[in-house]
């Protein structure tokens, strides 16, 4: 993932709402969400190409999402990925605080990093870039992250975070077709206010925007997790092409038994 905004019981029936934007490159090969063979309690995509996933849910309300750090100077080419720390914790019995707390004692092995894990009594988080160290709790309210730090001022992170903050402040739960839209924005930002993370000006503008469409880099998915008060929890995916059009959806929900399939193109939360 490289753009996520997390919502903590900011809406009366809505325990949690995820939406994130996936940018990777096009070649990358990945499989779109849904049921692991052999792991039916778990819904995710998958990396083809060096593992595990990049956000997930889990029966029983668990979730999680990693972003890379954006930091090209520090890169490690024999890493391990980083996808894997998402698979770990949804196929583990570990809670969100255990799991974080056994990882930082391997974390500087990985490239930069952003991890939140959650389940139904919280969400945490954890980057090896923080120099707050050691995983912390997250409060209530609205979060947003990308390429760096956790609520890191970015334009594009302040922008989605105020727009998902506004559909939550709505009477009615927000409709996952809206939020999928406010992460479709494609508006890049003025150059005064982009950061440097040593990639340079040009692609700091190609960045810069919500939605990123490239012809070899950009946006590959939009994801919306929503948990409801009953303890159920779904998840919504929209893939698209290299030129940024839709070209696949699909949702599914966790609760007891299989994974099954919901509609993600009614316009509305399933929610009880």
């Amino acid at each position: 993932m490289c753009l996520a905004v997390l919502a903590l019981n900011a809406h009366p029936r809505l325990p949690l709402l995820l939406v994130a934007n996936r940018d990777e490159y096009h070649a990358r090969p990945s499989l779109p969400a849904g049921p692991w063979p052999g792991h039916p309690d778990i819904v995710a995509g998958r990396d083809l190409s060096a593992g595990g996933t990049w956000l997930g849910i889990a029966r029983g309300g668990r979730y999680a999402l990693v972003t890379n750090y954006r930091d090209p100077r520090r890169l490690m080419p024999d890493a391990p990925s980083r996808g894997a720390l998402v698979q770990d914790y949804l196929q583990g019995a570990l809670g969100p605080e255990p799991y974080l707390r056994e990882l930082a004692a391997r974390q500087q092995r990985y490239n930069g990093f952003n991890l939140i894990v959650g389940d139904p009594q919280g969400a945490w988080y954890a980057g090896n870039r923080d120099p707050q160290g050691g995983p912390r709790r997250l409060a209530d309210g609205v979060h947003g992250l990308s390429n760096h730090l956790l609520d890191t001022p970015w334009p594009k992170v302040r922008r989605t975070r105020q727009a998902v903050a506004a559909l939550l402040r709505e009477p009615h739960a927000p409709a996952v077709q809206a939020l999928m839209e406010v992460f479709a924005d494609r508006r890049g930002a003025p150059d005064g206010e982009l950061p440097d993370t040593g990639v340079g000006l040009a692609r700091e503008r190609m960045l810069a925007s919500p939605f990123i469409a490239s012809p070899d880099y950009g946006t590959r998915c939009t994801t919306v997790v929503l948990a409801g008060p009953d303890g159920a929890i779904s998840l919504y995916e929209r893939q698209y092409d290299p030129q940024g059009a839709a070209v696949h959806e699909a949702g599914w929900r966790l609760r007891k038994g299989p994974a099954h399939r919901i509609s993600a193109t009614d316009g509305s939360v399933c929610l009880p």
